[in-house]
């Protein structure tokens, strides 16, 4: 087993109390209306609402506290040391499948795909810390491959705007900024734009674009965004679905569970590979709302109609309160129980790159 040792991310409680406040006070309020001749998640202040049927927080104000002062106390967790593959070996892994399609998991919501000669960067969070201003989690394993052993990026696509999704850092300094083409959800587009790229496409909720033989469309999911204090859903969340060369696959971001995803697997689906949250779910009294657990995402793949899922958004960065290496072992026993075949469900090292011929595996 190995130990990475990490700065501190403890910032005062004082601060953790405060932000804690005025998140909640935030959130207070009469409830805004739809918006008039827009869908159901466009509100009438220009803010944005989960899908119809989708369930509300209840979490209080002393679950929160708590939350944050646990979240104080974290410490790196010793990291088994098959979850991470060297990196002189993940470069050498990657650059034998160049020109072929494949998956590479660079840690927790972000991949390298590799489509139809295109290369696809999912949710960039590639530094140390998903904050900024001194706050936020540290993440405890490095990169699958190091910003500067990059291969250039045709298509980056980001889910939403929390910090483990969108890291600023990484945003800026990646290259090739007007050659880059950005697909994000609506009202994340000026994020990019400030920073240099010229190719920007914002889309709503089963809106896509074709990227030279790439197809991104915006999907559903049950999260929120949030950057500050006072912005809560001001910018649209979602998931997406890549398809190219004939093959799809579906990147759930951060979702909790919901009806919404029998829908999407009637519009969207089917799909090949499911790359599906699988990890921060507890406590629940805070996360059911807005994460799925590793059972739910079995129920998520099933939903879409994935032939095949990739277990994400875990093994990277403490979150939550659950032993950070739990989730894929829940993920493997959920899909058991849902007599998944035995090659449906996969579980893949930081800095892994596998062709998507091997992940495309056959249902019963």
């Amino acid at each position: 087993m190995i130990r990475l040792t990490l700065p501190s991310a403890r910032p005062p409680l004082f601060t953790l109390v405060l932000l804690t406040s005025v998140v909640l006070l935030s959130a207070c309020g009469s409830e805004p209306v739809q918006a008039p001749g827009k869908p159901w998640h466009h509100l009438s202040n220009g803010e944005y609402r989960n899908p119809e049927g989708s369930a509300g927080s209840a979490a209080t104000f002393g679950d929160m506290i708590g939350f944050f002062i646990r979240r104080m106390g974290d410490k790196p967790p010793v990291v088994p040391p098959e979850h991470v593959i060297r990196p002189e070996q993940a470069r050498s892994n990657y650059q034998k499948l160049a020109g072929k399609d494949s998956i590479t998991w660079l840690g927790h919501a972000a991949f390298l795909l590799q489509l139809s000669g295109k290369t696809v960067l999912t949710d960039p969070y590639l530094t140390a810390r998903a904050g900024r201003l001194g706050l936020g989690p540290l993440r405890f394993v490095e990169p699958g491959l190091s910003l500067a052993s990059l291969p250039p990026i045709d298509i980056i696509v980001v889910s939403h705007n929390h910090y483990d999704h969108l890291d600023e850092n990484t945003i800026e300094a990646l290259p090739d900024k007007q050659r880059t083409h950005v697909v994000v959800p609506l009202g994340l587009g000026e994020f990019f734009s400030k920073r240099g790229y010229a190719n920007v496409h914002e889309r709503d909720w089963f809106e896509s674009v074709s990227l030279d033989g790439v197809e991104v469309e915006v999907l559903p999911a049950i999260h929120f965004s949030r950057r500050g204090a006072f912005d809560k859903n001001r910018t649209l969340w979602g998931g997406f679905a890549i398809r190219a060369n004939g093959k799809a696959i579906f990147h759930s971001g951060d979702t909790a569970y919901g009806p919404i995803f029998s829908e999407i697997g009637e519009r969207a689906g089917p799909f090949d590979v499911a790359l599906v949250a699988i990890g921060a779910y507890l406590p629940a009294s805070i996360m059911e709302t807005v994460h799925i657990t590793p059972e739910e995402a079995v129920r998520v793949v099933d939903d879409v109609m994935a032939t095949s899922a990739v277990g994400m958004h875990w093994g990277t960065v403490r979150l939550t309160d659950e032993d950070p290496f739990e989730p894929p072992q829940r993920f493997f026993d959920a899909a058991s129980r849902a007599q998944w075949a035995p090659n449906r469900a996969w579980i893949m090292k930081i800095g892994e790159t596998l062709p998507l011929s091997d992940l495309i595996a056959r249902k019963n």
